[in-house]
């Protein structure tokens, strides 16, 4: 378009409009809309003291279902440290760190918090160069409401895949009951006072196999289009895995994610809770630990940051926990609600046989026909988009309702590493690379 010269001035000031545009479309897009405290999966809207190039996005490298509030906790760790290890799946540019306080019955108050990379796989100090101190809003301290979670502002950290990382929060005050996740098949640390910025390990003392407060880390990354989320009960979770050792099929899945050609390249995150139901949720004399699938789909899959695919591999426990269930399509008909919920999301979901449990404890004929029932359901296709047939890899040919012996851990429930491998190696990659058409 033809039209006279501009003046000098009106260059200037249109120079300065667009500068002016592509600032505020930066901040937008890398600060996402979310509160502090706001939606869980979405970056904090206050700006942040390190922005990302613009190549990359945000993917879930790391994640773990909150589960339940620590026993005799009721005034948390007041004046402690504790110091998370965690596996990664991805690695990236920058990091930013997800710290939940879901089953805290009262504000809780994180007075300092870091982030590092681990100077050795499972250790507690850090490598030289590798601390970072996490920051809320541009903030050092951040107060999560009971029931909610926050996101850290991100930090510039070089990751390569995989790493264990080190996610430190230091409370000073009483704060309630602890968020956990159990069986974390990791062992993590406390100190006394504030440690959070000690690169060094020796504070760090006592140890635990829980996860507390810590429950997602996205990374800024090129390397991945999305992730995976697993959600399960404790065969996902990976009870039974060596610990320490990164065993459980979700991490063997992660290998083969980053090292099998042609294989779609995926974050893939654990949302695995022991004793994990699809119907019900509850766990010993509480109510409200252990929420059943239904209960935290939207907050352990839908939410969680790129999510692509999704795998399911639950109902072993609606069959084997009081109240029982004896009726498989009472089950069958809750798997299809959370596909149903995912499809709205144009997400595709790969949902699992149940693996067998014959020669456990408290298990006979009953329970037996009622996972018949199911698997056969869900072999049928009419319960998931695509089906992985962990039972079929799992089970011994020559007595089909138990454990393989070579993969039975013991408890003639769960699979022990080998188990864990070959479930990972059943998993067709090309169906995660798939999606369904979103309801309108």
């Amino acid at each position: 378009m033809n039209g006279p010269p501009l003046s000098r001035g009106a260059a200037h000031a249109l120079l300065a409009a667009l500068l002016a545009l592509v600032v505020a479309a930066s901040v937008a897009i890398f600060t996402g809309v979310g509160g502090a405290d706001g939606p869980v999966g979405r970056a904090p809207r206050s700006p942040r003291p390190a922005a990302p190039a613009a190549a990359g996005r945000w993917i879930g490298a790391w994640s773990a279902a909150p589960a339940a509030a620590e026993p005799g906790t009721e005034r948390g760790y007041p004046g402690r440290s504790i110091r998370n290890v965690v596996h990664t799946s991805l690695g990236g540019g920058m990091a930013r760190v997800q710290l939940s306080n879901l089953f805290g019955g009262a504000p809780l108050t994180v007075d300092h918090a870091s982030l590092a990379l681990a100077a050795t796989p499972g250790g507690p100090a850090a490598a030289p160069g590798g601390m970072r101190e996490l920051t809320f809003g541009g903030e050092r301290s951040v107060t999560v409401p009971a029931g909610r979670a926050t996101y850290s502002d991100p930090v510039r950290l070089a990751l390569a895949a995989p790493a264990d990382l080190l996610i430190s929060t230091y409370v000073s005050r009483p704060a309630g009951p602890v968020t956990i996740h159990p069986h974390a098949r990791q062992i993590s640390y406390l100190a006394s006072g504030d440690r959070t910025q000690d690169a060094g390990g020796a504070a760090f003392t006592a140890k635990s196999l829980f996860w507390r407060y810590a429950t997602a880390v996205d990374v800024w990354t090129t390397e991945a289009t999305g992730a995976v989320v697993a959600l399960g009960d404790s065969i996902t979770d990976g009870v039974s895995a060596t610990i320490g050792a990164d065993h459980r099929w979700t991490d063997y899945l992660a290998g083969r994610l980053r090292t099998e050609p042609g294989a779609p390249r995926l974050g893939v995150l654990n949302e695995g809770i022991s004793g994990n139901r699809v119907l019900l949720g509850g766990m010993g004399s509480s109510a409200v630990n252990n929420p059943s699938a239904l209960d935290r789909f939207d907050r352990d899959v839908l939410s969680r940051t790129g999510v692509r695919a999704v795998v399911v591999e639950l109902g072993v426990n609606d069959i084997l926990r009081l109240p029982r269930q004896t009726d498989s399509a009472r089950i069958a008909a809750g798997l299809r609600t959370l596909v149903e919920r995912a499809h709205e999301r144009g997400l595709r979901v790969t949902g699992a046989t149940l693996s067998p449990f014959g020669g456990r404890t408290g298990t006979g004929p009953d329970q037996e026909l009622v996972r018949r029932g199911l698997n056969a359901e869900i072999r049928s296709g009419r319960v998931f988009d695509d089906v992985v047939d962990f039972d079929r890899v799992l089970r011994d040919p020559a007595d089909p309702q138990r454990l393989l012996p070579v993969y039975d851990c013991g408890d003639h429930l769960h699979p022990n590493d080998a188990g864990y491998l070959v479930m990972a190696r059943a998993l067709d990659l090309g169906v995660l690379k798939g999606e369904v058409r979103a309801a309108l």
